[in-house]
C-alpha cells in the first residue's frame, strides 16, 4: 500500500507541476482503462465512498411534502413534465435526485424515460427514503456528497475525484478508494486494468504506475 501511495503521490506531483494558471478550481480526474472485459455482458454501476468529498451535488428530491433542504418535485407537479424536453430540462438541471419509496411507481412511469438513460433514477443503493424527516434528507445527502457512481458503458472509465485545492493526501486516498473498488467489482481484477491516468479538467493525462 506503501508503494501505491508513494506512486500516486508522484503522479500528482506532476499535473500540479505541468499545469497552466487556471483561474478555477479545476477538478482531477481519474481515469482508468480497461481490457479483457466485454462490456455488452460484464457492464455494471456502482457507488463507491470517498474518503474525502469531492464537491456538494445539486440534489432535488421527489417527494411529498415540500422540503426546506433540497429542491422539491411533489407529486402535484408531475403533470408540468408531461413534455419530454422538459423532463431533460430538469434532469440537466440536478446531479442527482433522491425520492420517497411511496411515490417510486409514480416516478417511474412520468420520468423513467429521461432517468433511468441519464443514469439518475433514484436507487435503493442511494437514493430512496422512507421517512421525509429533515434528518434523514440531511442523512441520505451527506452519503451522496461523498459518493461517486460508476457506470460502465465503454472500456474506459473517467470520474472526478476532486478538486486541485484538495490536498495531495486527501486526492490519493480518493483515488485508492476507487481503485480498489473497482478491483473487487471486476471480474479478472488486474487482469482488467490496461492502465491508469490522472489529470486536471485542462492539463495532460499522467500515468499512474500502480
Amino acid at each position: 500500500m506503501a508503494n501505491e501511495e508513494e506512486k500516486i503521490l508522484d503522479a500528482i506531483k506532476k499535473i500540479r507541476a505541468s499545469k497552466e494558471k487556471k483561474n478555477f478550481d479545476q477538478s482531477i480526474d481519474l481515469i482508468i482503462n480497461l481490457k479483457n472485459f466485454d462490456v455488452r455482458k460484464e457492464a455494471f454501476s456502482t457507488f463507491i465512498q470517498l474518503p474525502n468529498k469531492v464537491k456538494n451535488k445539486n440534489i432535488a428530491g421527489f417527494l411529498e411534502k415540500d422540503s426546506k433542504i433540497i429542491a422539491t418535485i411533489k407529486k402535484d407537479d408531475f403533470p408540468r413534465y408531461k413534455d419530454k424536453k422538459d423532463i431533460k430540462k430538469l434532469v440537466k438541471q440536478y446531479d442527482f435526485f433522491i425520492a420517497s419509496a411511496k411515490l417510486m411507481p409514480s416516478i417511474a412511469t412520468s420520468f423513467g424515460r429521461v432517468l433511468g438513460p441519464a443514469g439518475k433514477m433514484p436507487s435503493p443503493q442511494l437514493g430512496i427514503i422512507t421517512s421525509e424527516d429533515d434528518a434523514s434528507i440531511n442523512a441520505i445527502a451527506e452519503r451522496i456528497n461523498s459518493n461517486v457512481k460508476i457506470r460502465i458503458k465503454e472500456p474506459s472509465i473517467k470520474i472526478s475525484i476532486g478538486k486541485e485545492s484538495l490536498s495531495d493526501d486527501s486526492i490519493m486516498k480518493n483515488i485508492l478508494a476507487v481503485y480498489h473498488k473497482l478491483l473487487e467489482l471486476l471480474p479478472k481484477k488486474n487482469d482488467n486494468i490496461r492502465n491508469v491516468k490522472i489529470k486536471l479538467t485542462m492539463g495532460k493525462p499522467v500515468i499512474v504506475e500502480i
